[in-house]
């Protein structure tokens, strides 16, 4: 046991997008900054294994999405083919250009990255183990806890079974199957699930719920529905997995409906994709006084502190939508609190995005949140068939919609479905975050022809003066 390390200001665990963004701020503040993580270069499971990878893989499938569409306006192309390997190492290229450039970005602010696994010997104390067996102790003033989350299993699940893959084992591409079994259908099965679809595989989707997408406006999901009917070779929803083996032919897979009729089907691979749990096991939590909470996230109060005074938290460990944009921005608030800053997570609104085939954006409120607590709003959806961008793209099919507070005429929330919908969404924020009314966005200059004008004239039609589609509304809502 090696004890060399001196007490550390401020100790970061976990180098995800919430772990080096409290670093970077902590650093650039002045505090003396020790992060660790078990990857050789920070970026965590979105640059490792997650958010950049995987849209990488979907750049890939849109471009063959789009040279399928193209026939509509004239443009045919010959059947593409797909070189895996340089697809695989074209990926793992832009993986490693993002992490080493965060890895620069460290070192040109003097933080002391440690590659090793840390657990927590007591309140102030952590134990690291490096690669190699060495253990070293580390005491900290402060640390800020950012191990994010882990995805969940199936009960019973074939652990380490070749054919059966987690989301870190799809964006691998170890093979393009002939079949592929999606359990889940979220927003990471469905990105996946297009991705293995685009390049050739038949795809099947079963998830539990009524719908796709679940938790999000239906008004938004039937874009993608649609789409998915052709992208996919099946879809059964409401329906469960209660057995899988292995056969010489493949997986065999019981899939039990709601209706009770139970079906065997044979795949040659499986994805589960059914969530994502907080990565609390093995990190010495016990040994502190910070408190998990009935769901087993880390609970924190506003400024990011747990209930051990020298512990703040932030991202999937601490519950709430599970996106790396959140943990960076409460990365910046623990980071701010560190340093003996006045800060507090009070964020106007927290976008999604389903980067889907179309894509499906959202912030705020949503139109059946609204129902269900009986708050009045007022709902706008202006359709793209109506958007001379959208037309010439070749894409009418889409919606820009907007939940406006009847009284106060405000922006409380914003649903788009459609291609650009992610890089679109930030303006509704942004509107939300200064409090703006619909007539500020309606009175906002678009250019034209762009995707991103279907805000003005949403919110033009809210007033039922949009240029574009005549309907009078009522600023009241019924």
């Amino acid at each position: 046991m090696n004890s060399a390390f001196q007490k550390r200001k401020l100790v970061v665990l976990g180098a995800g997008p919430g772990g080096y963004t409290a670093a970077f701020l902590a650093a650039d503040l002045g505090l003396d900054v020790t992060l660790i993580d078990r990857e050789p270069v920070p970026g965590g499971v979105c640059l490792h294994r997650g958010c950049i990878p995987s849209k990488a893989l979907l750049h890939a499938s849109q471009i063959l999405h789009e040279t399928e569409q193209a026939k509509a306006i004239g443009l045919e192309f010959s059947k593409p083919s797909v070189n895996l390997d340089r697809l695989r190492n074209w990926k793992e290229e832009v993986v490693s250009r993002m992490t080493g450039g965060l890895g620069n970005l460290a070192r040109q602010r003097g933080i002391h990255y440690v590659q090793g696994h840390a657990r927590f010997k007591g309140s102030g104390l952590l134990e690291i183990e490096r690669e190699g067996g060495e253990k070293e102790i580390l005491p900290f003033e402060r640390c800020i806890l950012a191990t994010g989350s882990v995805p969940a299993v199936l009960p019973g699940n074939l652990s380490g079974h070749p054919g059966i893959w987690d989301s870190s084992d799809g964006l691998n591409l170890p093979c393009i199957p002939g079949t592929l079994l999606v359990v889940g259908g979220g927003y990471i099965g469905l990105e996946l699930g297009t991705v293995y679809a685009a390049l050739g595989t038949r795809v099947t989707v079963v998830e539990m719920m009524p719908a796709l997408l679940p938790g999000m406006d239906t008004d938004l999901v039937q874009f993608f529905s649609r789409r998915a009917q052709s992208l996919f070779a099946d879809i059964i929803l409401q329906a469960r997995i209660s057995s899988i083996q292995e056969t010489a032919e493949g997986l065999r897979v019981r899939i039990d409906r709601q209706n009770s009729i139970s079906e065997d089907r044979v795949f040659e691979k499986m994805l589960v994709s059914i969530g994502r749990i907080p990565a609390t096991r093995n990190i010495g939590l016990e040994n502190t006084e910070a408190v998990l909470d009935e769901r087993g996230f880390v609970r924190v109060n506003e400024q990011r502190l747990t209930d051990d005074p020298s512990i703040l938290a932030i991202g999937d460990i601490t519950g709430g939508p599970l996106l790396a944009h959140k943990a960076s921005h409460e990365g910046r608030i623990a980071a701010l609190t560190a340093a003996g800053r006045k800060a507090s997570f009070h964020p106007s609104s927290i976008p999604g995005v389903a980067y889907t085939i179309p894509q499906i954006a959202f912030c705020g409120l949503t139109e059946s949140e609204a129902k269900q607590s009986g708050r009045p709003v007022a709902v706008v959806r202006f359709p793209w068939q109506a958007s001379g961008r959208s037309v010439a793209m070749a894409n009418p099919g889409g919606v820009t919609k907007l939940v406006i507070d009847p009284e106060t005429e405000r922006i409380l929330g914003a649903g788009i479905a459609g291609p650009s919908a992610g890089d679109m969404i930030s303006e509704v924020c942004l509107a939300m975050t200064l409090g703006a009314k619909a007539s500020d966005m309606a009175e906002t200059i678009h250019p034209h022809p762009t995707l991103s004008e279907t805000l003005m004239e949403a919110a033009e039609l809210y007033y039922g003066t949009c240029t574009h589609v005549f309907r009078p509304v009522k600023k009241k809502a019924e």
